[in-house]
């Protein structure tokens, strides 16, 4: 057993009895997930991706947690800091008001939240994404793959985060055919919505229904069932965060790569700058996946429109609205 996993069981144990972890750990960076579970196919398995690589290539060990509620959060943090762990990263929106409140309590505890840009403390890197960029670029794709002319959009918690992909991806869309049809929805208002593949297939089911022959999940767990579906009744999907091609081959069009992995890779590798960073195209943060198990249904003349898309959004000649500037959306209404 190694020794995260040990440490895992550890932390669990404290959680719910209020024990102290074992000593000796020094300076151990660790990760703790956000609600959906490590091996959500999505974001949190992204964030643990990044912390198996560095582990492996450093021959080193780290620590990890996964939450099952909230309420477990401002604790996990607490537990961690006081074992002398750092830095700590932690991923989801969902850790900001905990660790806004912990952080000050460890001015030598290095801390990273991963799709917080607001929080502004001398020990914390608080890393952001441009999430409407890279579901622009996914956003053409659908637009140049649909038989249809209908694409659709399938997102977790109803929250200004996930407008931020579906406006970005309805964007695209209009920008590859101004005569599109989108249909967008949202799994819940709870967090329960981001573990809810069977949710996540009734809507796909529904979105089929309406014409869609193309979906994009930005849903976390849910998404698996999105996906699922979509490659059950023979349409094309988009899969979110990490590149979630390989789960159906020849079925994947494309997935909205968010380099979370590469995030906490290199927050574990090296000395960690706080402040705010909000990371995007011009960065490689976001972007499409291209491989293996998608290349057949990449045709060049796609990849070129959205090559040169992306290279407009570099230069700045080409600006995608961010839903969270004003919270609104120029090509679609949630």
């Amino acid at each position: 057993m190694t020794f995260k996993k040990i440490l895992g069981a550890t932390t669990a144990l404290a959680l719910v009895a209020g024990t102290a972890f074992a000593d000796g750990h020094g300076a151990t960076p660790a990760i703790i997930y956000d609600l959906g579970g490590k091996f959500d196919k999505s974001f949190n398995e992204s964030a643990f991706n990044g912390a198996q690589r560095w582990a492996e290539e450093n021959s080193a060990e780290f620590a990890e947690f996964e939450i099952t509620s909230d309420a477990q959060r401002e604790q996990a943090i607490r537990r961690f800091a006081e074992d002398g762990n750092s830095p700590i990263v932690m991923a989801g929106f969902s850790w900001a008001t905990a660790l806004e409140t912990a952080a000050p309590d460890y001015p030598d505890t290095d801390f990273v939240v991963i799709d917080v840009s607001w929080i502004d403390l001398p020990n914390v890197r608080a890393i952001g994404f441009k999430e409407q960029e890279g579901s622009y670029l996914v956003g053409m794709m659908a637009a140049a793959s649909s038989e249809s002319g209908v694409v659709s959009f399938v997102g977790g918690m109803d929250i200004p985060l996930i407008r931020r992909f579906g406006c970005g991806y309805a964007q695209g869309v209009m920008a590859a055919n101004p005569d599109a049809t989108i249909i967008a929805n949202m799994t819940g208002t709870t967090p329960a919505a981001w573990n809810d593949p069977v949710k996540g297939s009734e809507l796909t089911l529904s979105q089929i229904s309406q014409g869609s022959d193309v979906v994009f999940a930005a849903a976390g767990g849910t998404g698996v069932g999105v996906l699922q579906t979509a490659a059950d009744e023979g349409i094309l999907s988009i899969g979110v965060d990490a590149n979630q091609n390989y789960l159906h081959p020849g079925q994947v069009l494309t997935s909205m790569l968010k380099r979370v992995d590469n995030v906490v890779y290199e927050s574990f590798g090296g000395t960690v700058e706080s402040g705010i960073h909000v990371l995007g195209v011009e960065s490689g943060a976001v972007g499409y996946s291209l491989d293996e198990f998608n290349a057949e249904l990449v045709s060049d003349e796609m990849k070129a429109m959205v090559d040169a898309a992306s290279a407009q959004i570099v230069s700045g000649e080409l600006m995608v609205h961010d839903y969270m500037s004003d919270e609104t959306c120029p090509a679609l209404e949630f």
